[in-house]
């Protein structure tokens, strides 16, 4: 990198992350014993403010958290500030709980979780966007914060910042974030379920017909798929590891992307330089806090020149 790096912006809802590794999911009903507890800040945007931070970027993060006087709120901002991410913009909600998940992971890395999100959250009236936009170079919000991001992204994309969209659950065919995008990353499974159809490939050109957004899906240890300038389907391979917590690594890659796209990379560089983000978080425990370095990054793309 040269130069000052690119400051970006992250919306989302932060979640303190009680999470449990097990032999096995436990029957419906049953108990189980854990072999290990570990307590960490996550939620898809602030994994990828980590990552950004990890890697390079100057970050800031913007959106609810609970009451001040809560455990959770002041657990997860010391471990941003830890991280360095800029929590200035931060909204505090008098009176109501920051989202708080139970994760149990197997040893294949695969997870699974259960999360509370407190409905007065949804409510946050994100700070002005003039404070928000100043010296920002893109904007990555998790797909979810529509309701009190649209506007924001679609002022950011009239100044000509790019926005890109971590799409972790389907989304309505109508929804604002499909026009204020300029970069939509789905999950698979997420890609399938928004459009009801079954090829990620078919999905892919499906929404291009609705949106002028570039168009991705990443699919775990195979790949991403997405869609090129000329609307044609091209492929970028996932780096093989030995994963063992695949818990943030989409958010990961999201953050990874966006990094690279501010640091004025094209697409297919950066849809390279996530995934090889990603296969290195999924092969440590802790969620986004097993986010990589940049120079761990540079080192394993320098293996598969």
């Amino acid at each position: 990198m040269a130069g000052i790096a690119p400051r970006l912006l992250c919306i989302g809802m932060p979640v303190r992350d009680l999470i449990l590794r097990v032999e096995a999911l436990p029957e419906r009903g049953s108990k189980a014993n854990a072999s290990h507890l570990a307590e960490i800040c996550g939620g898809n945007a602030l994994n990828a403010a980590i990552a950004i931070a990890r890697l390079g970027g100057r970050v800031a993060f913007a959106g609810p958290m609970g009451d001040a006087r809560e455990t959770s709120s002041g657990f997860i901002l010391a471990q941003m500030v830890q991280e360095g991410i800029d929590v200035a913009h931060i909204v505090r909600m008098p009176g109501l709980a920051t989202p708080v998940s139970a994760i149990m992971i197997e040893p294949s890395g695969e997870r699974t979780l259960t999360i509370y999100r407190d409905p007065g959250l949804w409510r946050v009236e994100l700070p002005d966007a003039d404070a928000l936009l100043a010296d920002c170079q893109a904007v990555l919000v998790e797909s979810r914060c529509a309701a009190f991001a649209t506007s924001l992204c679609t002022e950011a994309r009239r100044r000509g910042i790019p926005v890109i969209v971590g799409v972790d659950r389907a989304m309505a065919l109508q929804d604002g974030l499909l026009a204020a995008a300029s970069h939509l990353l789905f999950a698979s499974a997420q890609l399938q379920e928004t459009t009801g159809i079954a090829d990620d490939g078919a999905a892919l050109r499906r929404l291009a017909k609705l949106t002028p957004a570039f168009l991705a899906a990443t699919r775990g240890p195979h790949g991403t798929i997405w869609l090129n300038e000329m609307g044609q389907l091209e492929e970028a391979p996932a780096f093989p590891v030995r994963a063992v917590d695949t818990l943030g690594a989409g958010d990961v890659f999201h953050g990874a992307f966006t990094l690279r796209l501010a640091e004025g990379e094209g697409a297919r560089e950066a849809l390279r330089f996530a995934a090889a983000a990603a296969a290195l978080k999924c092969t440590h425990h802790g969620g986004g806090l097993a986010a990589p370095q940049r120079i761990e990054v540079e080192e394993l793309l320098r293996g598969y020149p």
